[in-house]
């Protein structure tokens, strides 16, 4: 955890709760070990939608849906969300919770790989958030920056890998070491890119927030 726990409960012990819909597809996908947003980072998905009022959002990773319903119930009305989902295990599951928080008209999933689809999609979405495969984040931003327009706001969660994104390669296993060197290579461009301007911020497992220039 990068964040000391007792401030994580402090800060969550003062959330007011989202829908009950959302409730119970959290304390399902929780029981069922599925990753999921967690609380700190769904209040600040809250008040960026807030603040940026968009018309068109992008999610990379829907797993079982919960951030694009909650993403849903906090955007402006004439917003949609468009969200890829490659996982044929999680995709039914998905489809099931949009229909029962009602928000088939305004949430489309798309299957299959997210550089696939990225590739095919042929609008503007002003509010982006990648919460997929860590090790593809980069390869993602190619992509998602051209269908991103002047002010686009691009957020990517679970960026610092419980902080042992700092740690020596030789205290995680192999595969999560080349998760981590491609995600410091991302964090690295994003912070030096002249594409957008981006801040790093220590909520949750670690997030980006990137504006397009």
């Amino acid at each position: 955890m990068i964040v000391e726990p007792r401030i994580v409960s402090y800060i969550n012990s003062l959330d007011m709760g989202n829908s009950d819909i959302c409730n119970l597809i959290e304390k399902e996908a929780l029981a069922d070990n599925v990753p999921i947003i967690r609380k700190e980072m769904g209040n600040l998905l809250k008040v960026l939608l807030a603040l940026k009022q968009p018309s068109k959002i992008l999610e990379v990773g829907t797993a079982v849906g919960y951030s694009s319903i909650l993403m849903s119930e906090h955007m402006p009305k004439h917003c949609t969300i468009t969200t890829i989902e490659n996982y044929d295990k999680r995709i039914p599951v998905a489809r099931n919770n949009f229909k029962r928080a009602g928000k088939e008209e305004v949430i489309t999933l798309i299957e299959g790989d997210a550089m696939d689809v990225l590739k095919t999609l042929n609008e503007e979405y002003d509010f982006v958030f990648i919460d997929a495969a860590k090790g593809q984040y980069l390869y993602y931003f190619t992509e998602i920056i051209k269908k991103m327009p002047k002010g686009g706001l691009l957020i990517s969660d679970n960026v610092l890998q419980e902080g042992e994104i700092i740690q020596s390669k030789y205290s995680i296993t192999r595969r999560n070491r080349t998760i981590h060197e491609r995600m410091r290579e991302y964090l690295y461009m994003l912070t030096h890119s002249k594409e957008v301007v981006t801040s790093i911020v220590p909520i949750g497992d670690g997030i980006t927030l990137s504006v397009k220039q």
